[in-house]
């Protein structure tokens, strides 16, 4: 397998999964460990996170940055997507269900467009391990909404 497909689908991996597993787990683990603390209401993280998600991708494609830089790049990447996730999964800003799923429909394809770039200017098996690797984000929200049309079904409002 292509070294350069495995390190775009990580980038993806780390947005799409690991992100939020962390969200998820740090508040259950300790609450010094809660990122919630840092959360940003969603209408400014999200603009921020498609520049800076895009800048971070673009960047690792468009050259091979050295480890070191590497490294602090996927690390910027993860604290961002951390970020990202605090609206749906984080407890100081979360958005009403309806919110969640339209943030999630807005953040999904347009997540997608570094992807896109890397498979027009550089290598289009990367771009297609970013993008399958951020499957999951569609995926939550498809979730997010069904879970807010079963609440809606069982409990109508007057």
């Amino acid at each position: 397998m292509n070294a350069e497909v495995v390190h775009m689908a990580f980038g993806g991996a780390c947005t799409s999964l690991l992100a939020p597993g962390l969200v998820s787990l740090g508040r259950r683990i300790h609450p010094a460990l809660n990122p919630d603390r840092f959360a940003l209401p969603a209408a400014a993280i999200l603009p921020l996170f498609v520049l800076g998600h895009a800048a971070v991708m673009i960047l690792m494609a468009s050259c091979e940055p050295p480890p070191l830089l590497d490294v602090s790049l996927h690390g910027c990447l993860l604290a961002m997507a951390i970020g990202f996730w605090l609206p749906v999964l984080g407890e100081r800003h979360r958005l009403s269900d309806p919110g969640r799923t339209v943030y999630l429909f807005l953040a999904a394809p347009t997540l997608d467009l570094p992807g896109v770039w890397v498979i027009i200017h550089r290598h289009a098996a990367g771009g297609l391990a970013m993008i399958v690797a951020m499957l999951p984000i569609g995926l939550s929200a498809v979730v997010v909404t069904w879970r807010w049309i079963s609440r809606e079904d069982r409990c109508p409002s007057s």
